[in-house]
């Protein structure tokens, strides 16, 4: 079986990313193609990069990224929450991301992205570069929403009902490419 992480992308209080994460995740467990799971980069405590060497050598030094390589080690394919400020994914995303390079390699992405009129669109669209450098294969499919319409009171997640829809077609790719690339692993 498949296991796939819905990574919170921010670390700041009062973030809107961790119940995004669980409503994509309540979406996720009516599914049966793959275990799903939400992990919150909060959670590891990652300084500014502080490793010797770089992160493609793995030759890792500190506890905090021996214990975030064995998490994201463990997965076969991501979908990122992550918030848009300033045009761009969470500062705390991007240190998450670079802490690691072969613990990404040949896996597949899907972007859940949030924030004013676009919905995050340019966060997602950041974001893929970055992952494209990883050879992190990102879908086709996202899903991006507004805090204008997705949210009540720029605060509470209550999304359209047609983002349910669109959360299950990029897990439908994010499947299928997570499984299409287990075999370059």
């Amino acid at each position: 079986m498949l296991k796939i992480a819905i990574i919170i992308g921010s670390t700041r209080p009062g973030r809107r990313g961790e119940a995004v994460a669980r409503w994509v995740h309540e979406i996720a467990q009516k599914r049966s193609d793959a275990e799903y799971e939400i992990v919150d980069i909060a959670d590891f405590n990652l300084p500014l990069y502080d490793e010797p060497k770089p992160p493609m050598l793995a030759q890792y030094t500190k506890p905090h990224t021996v214990a975030w390589s064995t998490a994201i080690h463990s997965y076969d394919g991501f979908v990122f929450v992550t918030p848009e400020y300033n045009h761009a994914i969470s500062g705390a995303l991007k240190n998450a991301i670079d802490f690691l390079f072969n613990e990404w390699k040949d896996k597949a992405a899907g972007i859940v992205s949030y924030g004013g009129g676009t919905g995050g669109a340019r966060a997602a669209e950041n974001l893929r570069l970055i992952l494209g450098e990883l050879h992190v294969a990102d879908v086709r499919a996202q899903v991006t929403l507004s805090l204008f319409t997705d949210f009540e009171n720029y605060s509470v997640v209550k999304p359209a009902p047609h983002q349910e829809a669109a959360t299950n077609t990029m897990f439908d790719q994010v499947v299928a490419w997570s499984s299409a690339l287990k075999t370059l692993r």
